[in-house]
């Protein structure tokens, strides 16, 4: 028997590595033969590098750059691995799936960055909130930490930001230049604040090696970058803006769209995704030509979900919360699809499932059910998990899958 466990992350609970860990335990226990390929995933937010480094075999690297407030930190960003297709039985099947750490030399694969490891909300005390002053600069950095490595490809997740400055930040850690009325370049580190300052951008000296590379956006969100359902009057608040901000913010954004459609042609006010992580997303495509995508698409494309799926007798994914947002392209929602075409059957294992959550599993089983209260099942995720796979397993063996 083959299971494919892939599995986002339970926000504020477990890393998705984690999960599928104790899915895989909970199948081991009821059949030890099983062969099991440990796959966590992600949409592109906070725990991209680490779903995907465990996913593949790969490793990370850690450089120092940019906090969100200009403060140095250091941050990872991993290099995908060539094990996609592992699978072996028993405990070497945990073991094989588990990513390794290692910051030394290794030969170059497809980085992938982590914009919340640099300018993430989470970096930023909730007292000092405030997109105004917060930056992507730190991002940029990682970027071209990542074109270190002589790859002809780099995966920029871009969800969790502290950030509304349009990508400007880790534009200017690339080589472009932002000048105002009187021709004076602003300083490093744009933030939300200055935006409507810009008023010519300048791309002589944007890093030539993004000529060569192929950047891929993952995207968590699918907002555009300007109007009501943009990324400052959408998600400015939650990084500490107040009204007043956030219409500032909404005026810069409208102002860069601007500058960015007069300076290089490229029209990203209303592209899909073009507003996540403050508009980073179409700050990095206007620069450098990226593709924005789907995140959870593009992190199973990387990952080789659908070959991993080939053979598959059975697929369990999950979430920490399924609803009706769910069918939007998050995580389970992609894994669904991908095995409903590979004739595999899938099972959802959510922290908690809404009645509105989308019909797009065999079936669904919550740890909070019947009578498991949620803070049993927060009292011991990772058991409830091992539960609730050994339970579908057997479900699966006596057909009532």
């Amino acid at each position: 028997m083959k299971v494919v466990i892939a599995p986002d992350s339970f926000k504020e609970c477990l890393p998705a590595a984690d999960v599928a860990d104790a899915l895989a335990r909970g199948i081991l226990e009821v059949a030890g033969d099983a062969r099991v390929d440990l796959c966590p995933m992600a949409d592109g937010g906070e725990g991209t590098v680490a779903a995907m480094v465990a996913a593949t075999g790969g490793t990370t690297r850690t450089v120092d750059v940019w906090g969100p407030l200009g403060a140095a930190i250091r941050a990872r960003f991993g290099l995908l691995g060539s094990d996609r297709t592992a699978g072996l039985p028993g405990e070497l099947g945990l073991a094989g799936a588990v990513g390794r750490r290692d910051d030394g030399d290794e030969p170059a694969r497809s980085p992938v960055v982590e914009m919340a490891a640099a300018s993430g909300l989470t970096l930023v005390p909730s007292q000092r909130r405030d997109p105004l002053r917060t930056t992507t600069y730190g991002t940029g950095q990682l970027i071209a930490a990542a074109l270190e490595t002589g790859c002809e490809e780099i995966i920029v997740g871009v969800g969790g930001s502290a950030t509304v400055d349009g990508g400007c930040g880790a534009a200017q850690a690339l080589g472009v230049r932002f000048l105002d009325a009187d021709g004076r370049e602003l300083p490093p580190g744009i933030n939300g604040s200055m935006l409507s300052a810009i008023a010519a951008i300048d791309l002589a000296g944007r890093d030539a090696r993004l000529d060569a590379v192929t950047l891929r956006v993952a995207c968590d969100v699918t907002n555009p970058l300007t109007g009501p359902e943009g990324a400052a009057r959408v998600y400015a608040p939650q990084k500490g803006a107040t009204p007043e901000t956030v219409e500032r913010l909404a005026e810069g954004l409208e102002h860069l769209a601007m500058m960015i459609r007069r300076e290089t042609g490229r029209i990203v006010a209303g592209e899909r995704g073009a507003g996540a992580a403050g508009g980073l997303a179409a700050g990095l495509a206007a620069i450098t030509d990226a593709t924005l995508e789907p995140g959870a698409a593009l992190v199973a494309d990387a990952v080789a979900l659908p070959a991993r799926l080939t053979g598959a007798d059975l697929c369990l994914t999950g979430e920490g919360r399924l609803d009706a947002q769910t069918g939007a392209g998050k995580t389970a929602f992609a894994v669904a699809r991908l095995a409903r075409a590979a004739s595999v059957p899938v099972v959802c294992i959510p922290g908690r499932a809404d009645a509105d959550a989308p019909d797009a599993f065999d079936a669904v089983r919550p740890l909070v059910a019947g009578d498991v209260a949620e803070h049993d099942a927060l009292r011991d995720p990772a058991g409830w998990l091992a539960r609730r796979a050994a339970e579908v397993v057997g479900d699966h063996a006596a057909g009532r899958l």
